[in-house]
């Protein structure tokens, strides 16, 4: 019987990675659809696309799938033929990113959940039968081009902070469930302006189009694919992008460069840097922004604290994560509780 299960540790995985030669692609896709036993189709999906060597993050849930995914070159059509042998995914769309070193994931990890973007809705009068208008790369530019046209951005402000469109909106919260309100609040006295909606790979603003639809409002558009979409069609058919800076990404390459702007700042002395990572003290691990500088000053740790510690025994680290280090507000991305910590000289 073929295991359903990874049995290896991540340092290991993580090593094997770097060790291979082949190319990989790196994916994602979602598609919104009935799924009558999340469980039975996760471990379906797992057993065959272990055995294409396929890595990466899967979310099953009743209401369909969401990826991202590594895959060897050579096994890339295979694995594309398997998706679309499966019905109700036959002709999905597939993202494949445009900065890729093939290292984005080590591990293939298939998850079942309640949803596959946790919304907060509950209004059972609320379909995603109804969606907003997908609009493609020369479509957003023109929109954009328009007086009458609001884009609202429907990612998280760590997103946001290192690339967006021009004159997008952010809508101020780092949760998905908590922007959907927000989202129809800011946008009232606009219903009749179109609405454009994007975020990464386009399943959060396929949503969003929906409930803003639901609320009243009647021009909702969202970027077919997301901006990882976006960037492959400006590549492609040599269009400017209206998208400025940085696409951060779920997966270990934390970011796709779409233009050379660097829009953010470090957020330990405030230079210009666009560049995530996490906190190399394993009890805290905060995503953050870092120049090189500072990586050096703070051997890669947000604060001083945090610096102490990775350079104490083992034993009293793991000691300390037993405790406070553990909290969620530690590892919380809110930009309103990161800036009082990171602003330690």
């Amino acid at each position: 019987m073929a295991l359903l299960h990874n049995r290896i540790n991540n340092d290991e995985l993580k090593q094997l990675l770097m060790q291979e030669t082949e190319k990989r692609i790196t994916v994602s896709f979602y598609q919104y659809f009935s799924v009558q036993n999340p469980q039975e189709f996760r471990d379906y999906l797992y057993k065959n696309l272990s055995s294409l060597k396929v890595f990466g993050r899967i979310y099953i849930a009743k209401e369909g799938i969401n990826a991202q995914a590594s895959i060897p070159e050579s096994n890339f059509n295979s694995f594309k033929n398997f998706l679309y042998s499966i019905e109700n995914l036959n002709g999905l769309r597939i993202n494949i990113a445009v900065d890729d070193d093939g290292k984005s994931f080590w591990v293939l990890k298939i998850k079942v959940r309640e949803q596959i973007v946790a919304d907060g809705i509950t209004d059972t009068a609320f379909s995603m039968n109804n969606k907003g208008k997908y609009v493609t790369a020369t479509e957003m530019n023109k929109l954009l081009n328009e007086k009458d046209t609001v884009v609202i951005d429907m990612r998280n402000h760590y997103e946001y902070e290192v690339g967006h469109f021009q004159k997008a909106i952010e809508i101020p919260s780092d949760t998905f469930r908590e922007q959907l309100p927000m989202a129809v609040d800011m946008m009232k006295g606009n219903e009749d302006k179109n609405i454009i909606m994007y975020c990464t790979g386009g399943i959060r603003c396929e949503k969003a189009s929906a409930y803003m639809l639901h609320k009243g409002f009647k021009n909702v558009f969202h970027l077919e694919g997301g901006i990882i979409n976006y960037a492959k069609q400006i590549k492609e058919q040599q269009l400017e992008s209206k998208f400025v800076g940085k696409n951060f990404v779920f997966d270990n390459r934390l970011g796709e460069r779409i233009t050379e702007d660097i829009i953010a700042h470090c957020h330990q002395c405030g230079k210009p840097c666009d560049v995530h990572v996490n906190c190399k003290n394993n009890g805290c691990h905060l995503l953050f922004i870092q120049c090189t500088e500072c990586a050096e000053k703070f051997d890669g740790c947000c604060s001083t604290e945090c610096k102490e510690t990775i350079h104490l025994p083992l034993e009293r680290q793991k000691e300390i994560r037993k405790g406070i280090y553990n909290g969620k507000n530690i590892f919380n991305k809110s930009k309103v509780r990161l800036r009082p910590r990171l602003n330690e000289k």
